[in-house]
């Protein structure tokens, strides 16, 4: 359960709510605006508690756990890629997704080739030395997913990744989610669009801060997207 404010003015925004994702999984979650997909969202990436119950990774209960210990599961365990893509705007790209390997104290070489490793894997090995102003919407969140990956997550939180990008953007995004699936991944999707929910192995739908519905085999393999006009399904 997840209550905001106290007495009368108490929100309930999550309750009732019983959720497995196992290793390897491909989930969407959708549901309506105010349904509580966001603060799933911020619970899963330990960046919220639960008000009551608790919240297990890896059969550790991290709703319990103080503030140091939660940071470091999101570091080592979660990779997040956001709508807005978070990056920091007077960094490189570089540096950017270098940027989780200097909090983690890895060595400036290390952390140097890993980014560029990744970065390469992204199709931005051209743009190392750009700043995210410089770069397509595409492009931030290309950078975006490079950086959730640089620590090596077993789960990657994507909350709306496409949302602030076109029909063929969104394509090119979600065929990097798909293969990161594909390559043993747990992901774990936010999304408003139908069409990207109904691409998912398996689909949860919340409504009032409930589960709906829980659709689909997680660990099956993601349909890719017929987004529209010059975009082909595959």
């Amino acid at each position: 359960m997840k209550v905001y404010g106290q007495g009368d003015a108490a929100v309930r925004v999550l309750h009732g709510l019983d959720l497995v994702v196992r290793e390897g999984e491909y989930v969407a979650i959708a549901g309506p605006s105010g349904s509580g997909k966001s603060t799933l969202l911020n619970i899963l990436g330990c960046l919220d508690r639960p008000t009551s119950g608790s919240y297990r990774i890896a059969d550790e209960d991290v709703s319990t756990l103080d503030d140091a210990r939660l940071s470091h599961i999101r570091n080592t365990r979660i990779g997040f890629i956001f709508q807005s893509f978070h990056l920091v705007s007077h960094l490189t790209v570089l540096e950017n997704v270098e940027l989780p390997l200097f909090y983690a104290r890895m060595g400036r070489q290390a952390r140097r080739d890993r980014a560029k490793q990744l970065l390469e894997r992204v199709g931005l090995s051209h743009r190392l030395d750009h700043v995210p102003t410089m770069l397509s919407g595409g492009e931030r969140q290309r950078v975006a997913v490079a950086r959730a990956l640089s620590n090596e997550p077993a789960m990657i939180l994507a909350d709306e990744p496409t949302g602030n990008l076109d029909s063929a953007t969104s394509r090119e995004i979600m065929d990097v989610l798909y293969e990161l699936h594909a390559a043993g991944r747990t992901i774990v999707l936010i999304t408003h669009d139908p069409e990207i929910a109904g691409a998912a192995p398996r689909r949860v739908f919340l409504r009032d801060g409930m589960i709906e519905s829980d659709e689909g085999d997680g660990a099956g393999t993601a349909r890719h997207l017929d987004l529209g006009p010059g975009v082909s399904a595959s």
